[in-house]
């Protein structure tokens, strides 16, 4: 199991890679790095995908497991492209394209953005990865109930948070004031807490796999992404700023996990 699973995940890392270098080839006459982010959860439907093609594990768990990457990555990218179109560059990807040099920066974006952001996904994949190779438990088990019923929970959390956020921002009235209604009175990130939530039904699925235990980092690193790196805490680094009231929200409202709104 050792071995196929090596040998699975340095096959799945040079997809990945090769991936992403497309991915950035069609970035260079766009002039636009970000559209990274709208093909992030695409990398784990490639690896999905890989399993399913030509991994020799249990087969209802590789499709189980392709189908809700497939539902969840699928549904994220467009919710991401309908979010970002016509908008240009973000203004991170700007900010690095000024700080590099914007004759510089065609390639520097292959390491700096795409390359990285493909071992990334490849190093948070290994619950897919494990699934792949793994033979055993020969049938689903109450592991992979419990891990569609966490994905299920997390993809809710996800797909309703970005409904009602979107729905805020289409309103008129809602221009310049902060979004504490649905689940973002519980939660001012449900939809990061949903897509860690998820992960962690991925993790399930796969954990009684031989090296289950590993399929545990992808969830761990996850969420560790989302809470503390490129989630919640880039994002309120400025939205305070933006929003007046942002501050009162925050006193009352869970930054992550839900939970009642306190009196304040």
């Amino acid at each position: 199991m050792g071995s196929e699973l090596v040998g699975f995940s340095l096959l799945s890392l040079g997809v990945l890679l090769a991936f992403m270098t497309l991915v950035w080839v069609v970035s260079l006459p766009l002039r636009n790095a970000s559209i990274v982010d709208v093909v992030w959860s695409l990398n784990f439907l490639v690896v999905a995908v890989l399993g399913v093609a030509v991994g020799d594990g249990v087969e209802a768990r590789r499709w189980l497991l392709c189908a809700l990457v497939a539902i969840w990555a699928v549904r994220l990218s467009a919710h991401i492209f309908a979010r970002n179109h016509g908008r240009g560059e973000d203004y991170r990807y700007q900010g690095f394209r000024k700080k590099y040099g914007a004759e510089r920066y065609w390639w520097v974006s292959l390491f700096q953005v795409f390359w990285l952001q493909g071992a990334l996904a490849w190093f948070v994949s290994l619950p897919l990865q494990v699934v792949a190779v793994g033979a055993t438990p020969a049938g689903l088990t109450v592991a992979d109930v419990v891990g569609v019923a966490l994905w299920a929970v997390g993809f809710g959390f996800e797909a309703i948070g970005d409904a009602q956020l979107a729905a805020f921002k289409r309103d008129p009235s809602s221009a310049g004031t902060v979004m504490d209604r649905g689940l973002w009175r519980y939660t001012r990130h449900p939809n990061y807490f949903g897509d860690a939530t998820l992960w962690w039904g991925f993790g399930a699925i796969a954990v009684l796999a031989p090296w289950g235990w590993a399929a545990l980092v992808g969830p761990v690193a996850m969420t560790l992404l989302l809470v503390k790196v490129s989630g919640v805490a880039m994002l309120e680094r400025s939205i305070g700023s933006r929003r007046p009231g942002y501050a009162a929200y925050v006193r009352r409202t869970s930054a992550f996990f839900p939970r009642p709104p306190k009196a304040v």
